[in-house]
């Protein structure tokens, strides 16, 4: 607008206070360098250079897809070249990643004062903070400039301010004072419209020492406010999409870790600082049957959308497999073949962790990813020599397992490379960086997931990472006993024996009838089908698990028994008599196991 179409005027934002960048240039404002290095003022510039100007901002503004960075890149380029102050306001809806506005309310809608700017003649001035929200109603001034240009969707020009048209821009009275006394005599705002919709607006003011703003000015500055707002729309549009993509991972991820007898485990998952370093990193816990718990952390190679799907497709199948109580080894064959079904050709890395607390020990398989950190609780600290395999989708099979010996009070730590990548540095010296870090740590502070905060990887992280660490925690003597079976018909006998004698030690003893039960059909099953018993396992933890191992080769199924048939109803008596069963193929043979619930 001129001049005379009602000196129509804005707030301004301009003071030294947060979020301002002070400019201590002194003399005329609004110049440009010419071509003999010398200083030109802005409006006595050519069609040409004014044109060289906006060129200029695109490589100064909208360099991230950060919105409030972008702002401030707006509002710092054009102080002082420009305006002696600027400030940026954006609609609190598009800061949450929402569409802008068609505003045809009898306000406006409610701001947010995202950025401001000022050369150091006008820090005393007092702009509403950054960070702030405020909405300006009519019943605060009718003719507030501000109001105009927001709901019309035009620009506002007050070349020369009268005492009347600070109240109409400042935000408050005491601001108006402070611009009035700081010499403030020129005012321009401009609306931030980007395919249609107002995303916010851009403010300007001029102070002692520089002309007053011109139609020319004006022309420029809308100019300007154009090719910021699409900088801010992209941006806007890229977080909302990258909000979206870590609302899918988090939701993929587990909420809260099971019960793990014999371990304590802390699970973190670390977004990346970067915008583009959300993607396919995932871990998981599981509680198994004989109370063993499955850890697992991966990788699915490469960023976005697709690597968060592709994700949760491969934790779904690891979650299968595991459920079915298979080999570490096993689960990394299957998944292999199941992440080359996959329609977007992904790989991934992943380790895989079994701990069994009878005998404290991991069985370990890995498929292409770093190794896990072992702490002895001793001070010592050294990477496991897991045997590496291809990573899941290559087709390189199979994988073998390493099992682990863990002595009481020490530390698995599972990781993503999230934590050790880095564009300087080797992968090597990164992981002895890692080594030192949890090394140094305490053993509260390391199972606390103070390792987040002294990974190697670069500040800030350009990559996610996921974090487990699983603390072996002391038995309790007599928790667990173990007995070899003998290898003929009274070995059922014998069981019962042993079994009755141990839940009276334990003050168990009315789970007696049900657990004799019990381990009479496993113990027959082992005769009849499996060469025969092999050792007989009784643990107390969260519950009474039993278990049985034998020799032969087939796992047991709940077969139908007609009226007539002698057999076949032991396994469905232990299906009805116990919390759940089971069986899981050893190196040797098999286990049989059936688990109870103690009495509360």
């Amino acid at each position: 607008m001129n001049g005379g179409n009602g000196r129509r005027r804005l707030t301004i934002r301009a003071s030294a206070g947060q979020g301002t960048t002070v400019h201590r240039s002194a003399g005329a404002r609004g110049r440009l360098g010419d071509r003999t290095g010398g200083e030109v003022p802005l409006d006595r510039l050519t069609t040409r250079g004014r044109l060289a100007w906006l060129s200029s901002a695109g490589s100064r503004i909208g360099t991230t897809l950060d919105l409030e960075r972008t702002a401030q890149e707006l509002a710092e380029f054009t102080v002082p070249g420009f305006a002696d102050g600027a400030a940026v306001d954006i609609l609190e809806s598009v800061l949450r990643g929402e569409e802008g506005s068609r505003w045809t309310g009898t306000g406006v809608p409610l701001m947010r004062a995202t950025a401001v700017s000022a050369v150091e003649s006008l820090s005393s001035l007092e702009p509403t903070p950054v960070g702030e929200t405020f909405v300006r109603t009519e019943e605060a001034h009718e003719t507030l400039l501000h109001r105009y240009c927001l709901r019309q969707g035009r620009p506002v020009l007050v070349s020369r301010m009268r005492d009347a048209d600070f109240v109409k821009v400042a935000p408050t009275a005491s601001a108006a004072a402070s611009m009035r006394a700081a010499g403030v005599h020129s005012y321009l705002a401009v609306p931030l419209i980007a395919r249609g919709l107002l995303l916010g607006s851009a403010d300007f003011v001029r102070g002692p020492g520089t002309r007053p703003f011109t139609s020319t000015d004006l022309a420029l500055a809308e100019q300007l406010a154009s090719q910021a707002a699409v900088y801010i729309d992209n941006a806007r549009l890229y977080g909302r999409e990258r909000e979206h993509v870590v609302t899918l991972q988090r939701t993929l991820l587990p909420r809260a870790t099971p019960v793990t007898p014999g371990l304590r485990v802390h699970a973190e998952y670390a977004p990346a600082t970067a915008h583009h370093g959300v993607g396919g990193d995932w871990y998981d816990v599981m509680a198994l049957p004989g109370g063993r718990t499955a850890l697992m952390v991966g990788d699915v190679m490469g960023h976005g959308l697709p690597a968060a799907a592709t994700m949760g497709r491969l934790r779904a199948v690891a979650r299968t497999l595991m459920t079915l109580d298979m080999a570490p080894e096993r689960v990394l064959a299957r998944l292999d073949l199941a992440t080359r079904d996959l329609e977007d050709e992904q790989v991934a890395t992943f380790l895989c962790a079994v701990f069994d607390p009878a005998e404290a020990t991991y069985t370990l398989a890995s498929a292409g990813h770093l190794p896990p950190l072992l702490l002895d609780g001793q001070g010592s600290a050294a990477f496991v020599d897991v045997p590496v395999g291809a990573p899941l989708g290559a087709g390189v099979i199979p994988y073998d397992p390493l099992v682990l010996e863990v002595p009481a009070g020490g530390q698995l730590v599972m990781y993503t490379d999230g934590f050790v990548k880095s564009r300087h540095a080797d992968l090597d010296h990164q992981l002895e960086r890692l080594r030192a870090a949890a090394r140094a740590l305490t053993p509260e502070a390391l199972e606390g997931g103070s390792l987040i905060g002294c990974a190697p990887a670069d500040a800030p992280r350009f990559d996610e990472a996921v974090l487990l660490v699983a603390t072996t925690a002391a038995r309790t003597p007599g928790d667990l006993r173990e007995w070899q079976l003998p290898r003929e018909g009274r070995a059922a006998s014998v069981a019962r024996g042993l079994v009755t004698d141990q839940l009276a030690a334990w003050d168990l003893t009315e789970l007696a009838d049900v657990c004799e039960l019990v381990v009479s059909e496993l113990v027959g099953n082992a005769l009849r089908y499996g060469n025969g018993p092999g050792r007989l396992r009784l643990l107390r933890g969260e519950r009474l698990v039993v278990e049985v191992s034998d020799t032969g080769p087939d796992l047991p199924q709940i077969q139908h028994a007609d009226l007539s048939d002698e057999g076949g109803r032991g396994l469905q008596l232990i299906n009805m008599l116990c919390r759940r069963w089971g069986s899981c193929r050893t190196v040797t043979g098999k286990v049989v196991w059936a688990e109870q619930n103690l009495p509360s």
